[in-house]
């Protein structure tokens, strides 16, 4: 009886340990979903979110990385950077050097590479991040930076020398846009598409050393170099403008991929009052140039010797992306004997615009856009102008590409006639009023795949230290 009786307490004790062991199981799975649940909750919030629930006691260590770090990525680049930077070498020689002819300021008859090659040093991804998909893309932003050991000779050819300029510590930062389109056909990329983000602003830091010679031999050399290089940069790369490459292959629409326009600008340049004069008998002649991009430039009549003077003259330029593009307008005084002079400069960004909304600006002139060259404080006048913008239907639209063509070709002729000194030079007088004003049309240039550049922002910052 006392053997059949401890049995029976044995397996109760069992069935009651047994029974509590799974109760605590359960409890404590319960605890550990509750709490993934806050996890999960708390992933989703943002730092400022994160902010206002800690108040002041939000740590400082908690991070919110906007890129993925990529060092496999790193390794492998700099394994395969030496056939790169040769096969990226011969890529930049043939699609670069004929936009340095087109974008050739004046006063340069030629500027060419004598040496040209990327070193030894590979670029170095910080991170990527990968964006919102569309339908048969991937979109991808690269942390891109790039201390890198080039050896970069311009042989430049002006009127009054010629001289080699070495291009010396280079150093980019900049975030790199990969658009990859997809297909079904191996290797199921059909084309890609790369740009340069305005924001952050790319940032290209350069030395300028003339070799066996001074800068100081071509005056204003190297602000006519770091121009030229702002111009390319930023009317071929700079985000929205972009470089399409289909790859070799595969045959399918990449119309889709490339920049087209968005609408049209109608700006007026009523009048300027107050302009400094520089001028040192007499007053300044003063002319305005204005564009979009700076390969379309078109520039007002000249107004001689007048420091408030009144054009009342309309042109049309054309936009791609309103929220990202400005409208520049500079203001030169004319000197038929030596280069003209800048009496002011002025940026007004697109996306402050109402469409089909006539509005007048009054625009304070200043010396440079860059604030980090602003040396000169005074008051530069300013500069009256009404602006009109139109959102294209798709129709007009179709209109614009078919009048890019027109456009460009015809810059094409005048710069082969010489009537032009490069494609950057502004247009005025009749040939600025073709369609309602030059420019009112953009471009895109085959070099290397398509160069889909459409229109300045100057939104990056070039900084030189010249020896």
């Amino acid at each position: 009886m006392g053997f059949i009786s401890g049995i029976v307490v044995g397996i109760l004790c069992g069935i009651a340990l047994v029974y509590g062991w799974s109760q605590m199981m359960a409890l404590r799975s319960r605890k550990r979903e509750a709490k993934a649940a806050d996890i999960k909750a708390l992933g989703s919030l943002s730092r400022d979110d994160l902010k206002k629930l800690c108040g002041d006691n939000f740590p400082e260590w908690i991070s919110f990385p906007e890129f993925e770090s990529v060092k496999w990525l790193n390794k492998q680049l700099t394994k395969l950077w030496p056939f790169v930077a040769e096969a990226a070498t011969m890529v930049i020689r043939e699609s670069v050097e004929p936009l340095l002819d087109d974008y050739k300021p004046p006063g340069i008859a030629s500027l060419k590479f004598s040496k040209l090659s990327l070193g030894h040093v590979s670029p170095k991804i910080e991170g990527i991040r990968v964006q919102k998909q569309k339908e048969g893309q991937v979109t991808m932003d690269l942390d891109f930076r790039w201390g890198g050991d080039p050896s970069i000779i311009l042989g430049v050819d002006a009127r009054v020398a010629s001289l080699p300029i070495q291009l010396k510590d280079l150093q980019v930062f900049t975030v790199v846009r990969v658009i990859f389109k997809l297909c079904e056909e191996i290797p199921c990329i059909s084309a890609v598409v790369v740009a340069l983000l305005a924001n952050p602003k790319p940032r290209f830091d350069y030395t300028l050393k003339a070799v066996g010679g001074s800068l100081t031999a071509v005056p204003g050399l190297s602000d006519m170099i770091d121009d030229t290089v702002q111009s390319i940069i930023s009317d071929m790369l700079l985000w929205p403008h972009r470089i399409v490459v289909p790859l070799g292959g595969v045959n399918v629409d990449i119309s889709d991929l490339e920049l087209k326009p968005e609408g049209k600008l109608m700006v007026t340049v009523v009048r300027a009052k107050a302009l400094k004069n520089k001028e040192v008998i007499g007053k300044s002649d003063p002319y305005v140039v204005l564009y979009i991009r700076p390969i379309l430039k078109v520039k007002t009549k000249v107004i001689d010797d007048n420091l408030n003077p009144e054009w009342n003259e309309t042109f049309n330029l054309l936009t791609e992306d309103q929220e990202t593009q400005s409208l520049y307008l500079e203001v030169y005084d004319e000197d038929k004997l030596k280069q003209d002079k800048k009496l002011g400069v002025v940026a007004l960004p697109l996306k402050s615009l109402q469409p089909d909304a006539l509005t007048e600006f009054n625009l304070n002139l200043l010396s440079s856009l860059d604030t980090l060259k602003v040396k000169d404080k005074k008051d530069r006048g300013t500069l009256t102008i009404k602006v009109l913008y139109h959102h294209f239907t798709k129709q007009e639209q179709i209109t614009a590409l078919e009048q890019e063509k027109r456009e460009i070709e015809q810059r094409q002729k005048l710069k082969e006639s010489g009537a032009i000194g490069s494609t950057v030079d502004a247009i005025g007088g009749a040939a600025s009023q073709v369609g309602s004003g030059l420019g009112a049309v953009g471009s895109s240039i085959s070099r290397a795949g398509k160069f889909m550049g459409r229109t300045v922002t100057n939104q990056f910052n070039s900084s030189r230290r010249h020896s």
